[in-house]
């Protein structure tokens, strides 16, 4: 009886400390654009009594890396030069372009990399067929690195976020624009990233004198990272930094609603790849089923058929596998709550039983998952702003124990980036350096001490998609 009301006692103040915790979601939702009220239908969330998976279906072994970790696909990237377009350039317009390019370098990038001497000559020469050539090569590299970035794909260690913004403005009407309107320099300025971030770079870089030339090049490199990224990040969304071990949860014009601690994946194998994914569904108490590398590999399957522990439900399939399934609860590998973002790496954002890696300054624990602080906090506010699901449903769905999935009728981005350089945790304008904890900073530096490499038409890392299923 005494023990009854103790867990009772316990649901309730839970119950009451998630109640509490929802001044994000309000902060969030409150930055949503205004729209014209519309009757909407709110989804039920899907409950389903935990299960094992099905007996697998028997195929081709599946290829593996060096160290044994499951290739699941590679990237068909066969890359082509990318085509420049030439137009008929204006004096005037030509020498606008000119203007830009010798001071490009406030934008963290070099001006030599875009023929100023040539153009120079070309211009003094006048209008005709070889000023058209060089100016329309100078402006499509500038633009090209402006839009995607300087750093070429084979630099960018397991970058498999897709930037879009080559498709949102090619280079074709970007150059038509600046022509017709006889606005060159404001044409390439829409191209710069709008995160604060990059403007305090930008500041930082103005304010590092030439003679530091290692801190100038880190700037560099990091504000080009952000163009990497599609310039539109979306009205709200998520970013995690993996060298800060930080998450944010922004809102429109990239204000800061709120911060989580994070763990990310340790250095080598099972490093956190960076990604620009959806959340498309709030899981709370999650299953885990358990990879084959450790059923097998460590022998957790024939340990639990022995012994069963820990809430794990083994089923032996008719080929003779184990299937092992984790169960909901307190020591459920993930938590209470998953954040569902299907990729191919099988990386996501969850919960965890071992909070005390947050208390970590050095939080590179994981295997390549994001365990995420305060993630109730995290999954309900996504719930509420992506299911308009009413927080008491929602504090009975995390405070069931049951298996609850809450699919999103409203997708936000979720991206995972990798900055060694930035603004600190509260984003208060003070740029910080963090620990280079994958070394992913030297080909990007090695990179850009070279001459530019001309553009192709690869979109993502070159390098084996490995699926890091494991979350411990």
């Amino acid at each position: 009886m005494v023990e009854t009301m103790k867990q009772g006692t316990k649901v309730e103040l839970r119950k009451a400390l998630i109640a509490g915790m929802f001044a994000v979601s309000g902060a969030a939702v409150a930055a949503q654009p205004a729209t014209t009220a519309q009757p909407r239908r709110t989804p039920a969330p899907e409950v389903l009594l935990p299960a094992p998976a099905p007996a697998p279906i028997v195929a081709p072994p599946a290829p593996t890396t060096k160290s044994g970790a499951p290739v699941i696909g590679i990237p068909e990237v066969q890359p082509l030069p990318v085509n420049e377009p030439v137009m008929a350039w204006p004096v005037a317009d030509a020498r606008a372009l000119l203007a830009v390019i010798d001071t490009i370098e406030s934008e963290g990038l070099f001006s030599k990399d875009y023929q100023p001497e040539a153009l120079r000559a070309a211009i003094a020469a006048g209008p005709g067929q070889a000023l058209d050539a060089v100016a329309s090569k100078s402006f499509a590299w500038l633009a090209e690195d402006l839009r995607d970035g300087r750093t070429p794909m084979e630099s960018r260690v397991q970058w498999f976020a897709v930037d879009p913004d080559q498709d949102v403005t090619p280079t074709t009407g970007l150059m038509t624009k600046a022509l017709a309107t006889h606005n060159v320099a404001g044409t390439l300025a829409e191209l710069a990233p709008t995160h604060p971030d990059y403007q305090a770079l930008k500041a930082a870089l103005a304010t590092t004198p030439r003679a530091d030339t290692a801190t100038r090049s880190k700037i560099r490199i990091n504000m080009d990272r952000w163009r990497w990224l599609r310039r539109d990040l979306g009205e709200i969304y998520l970013i995690a930094n993996v060298p800060e071990y930080q998450l944010r949860l922004m809102k429109a014009n990239h204000q800061l609603v709120k911060t989580f601690r994070t763990v990310v994946g340790k250095p080598g194998r099972t490093a956190t790849p960076q990604l620009a994914e959806e959340v498309k569904a709030v899981v709370f108490n999650p299953t885990w089923t358990v990879p084959q590398s450790i059923v097998v590999g460590e022998g957790l399957g024939a340990s639990l058929m022995r012994a069963p522990r820990k809430g794990y439900k083994v089923t032996r399939n008719s080929d003779g596998s184990l299937t092992v399934v984790q169960q909901p609860g307190p020591s459920n590998s993930l938590g209470v709550m998953k954040i569902d973002m299907p990729n191919p790496h099988a990386i996501y954002l969850h919960d965890t039983p071992a909070k005390q890696y947050f208390n970590q300054p050095i939080r590179a624990e994981s295997h390549g998952c994001i365990r995420t602080q305060n993630a109730l906090v995290l999954g309900m506010t996504m719930a509420i702003m992506g299911a308009d699901m009413p927080q008491e449903q929602l504090v009975a769905n995390a405070t069931s124990g049951k298996y609850t999935k809450v699919p999103m009728t409203r997708t936000f981005p979720v991206y995972i980036s990798y900055f060694t350089m930035g603004q600190d945790t509260g984003m208060t304008g003070r740029v910080v350096s963090y620990a280079d904890i994958y070394r992913r900073d030297a080909p990007v530096l090695a990179s850009f001490a070279k001459a530019r490499e001309l553009k192709t038409t690869q979109r993502i890392s070159s390098e084996p998609v490995i699926q890091l299923d494991n979350p411990l």
